[in-house]
């Protein structure tokens, strides 16, 4: 099975994928860990989009495209998530499976409410180490301590402060919003309300992809 998670930053996209990666055994090609990635090991593909991620604009889709089709050669089942953003990229990514006599199977698209979305992203910070995201909403600052992971320091990304976050969502509704018309005609698409319990929600995304009971 392959799969496409869509929806807007803080929505919950990467919980989910995680999710079904444990439920399902799909590989997890996120590609906001891609290019951070990329930027940390400092290559050519990691300086370029460096500085559209501080901005808190798209990241150029020959960049992306390029860092996405590499991570999918030799996959079985996979699970795309923060991709395709655009229509362009849409294309490319299913032209690049047509090739290998594939297609995707299901898009479940997670929605939530703007403020409730900026209300998540301002209160995330990350690990320095591993990159995993810890909600630190309603937590003090001198008590937001180490990664529950690797025990590493935690900071707050600069896409995840409050005027950064108002200017992802406007990109957001400008250029991917239009994906949901594409994959809605041709059937695919399933929308999921992305706020509630973690589990409920997962449960709404298996029975989307269906699988679910």
């Amino acid at each position: 099975m392959n799969l496409v998670l869509l929806g807007p930053p803080g929505s919950g996209k990467g919980t989910q994928a995680e999710c079904l990666v444990q439920k399902l055994g799909l590989a997890h090609l996120a590609s906001g860990d891609l290019l951070r990635s990329a930027v940390a090991a400092g290559n050519e593909l990691g300086q370029r989009a460096e500085s559209y991620i501080k901005q808190g604009v798209l990241v150029p889709d020959e960049v992306v495209i390029g860092l996405i089709l590499e991570a999918l050669e030799g996959k079985g089942g996979f699970i795309l998530d923060g991709f395709p953003r655009t229509l362009e990229q849409a294309q490319a990514v299913e032209q690049a499976l047509a090739q290998c006599n594939q297609a995707i199977d299901r898009v479940v698209y997670i929605s939530a409410a703007e403020d409730e979305l900026v209300k998540r992203l301002s209160s995330r910070w990350t690990c320095k180490q591993c990159q995993a995201p810890h909600n630190m909403q309603g937590v003090p600052s001198d008590l937001r301590g180490k990664c529950s992971r690797c025990g590493e320091e935690l900071y707050q990304r600069a896409d995840d402060q409050p005027e950064t976050i108002r200017k992802r969502l406007e990109v957001y509704l400008t250029q991917t919003v239009p994906l949901i018309d594409h994959y809605r005609r041709s059937s695919k698409l399933a929308e999921v309300n992305g706020v509630g319990e973690v589990a409920q929600i997962t449960q709404a995304v298996l029975q989307a992809v269906g699988v679910g009971r």
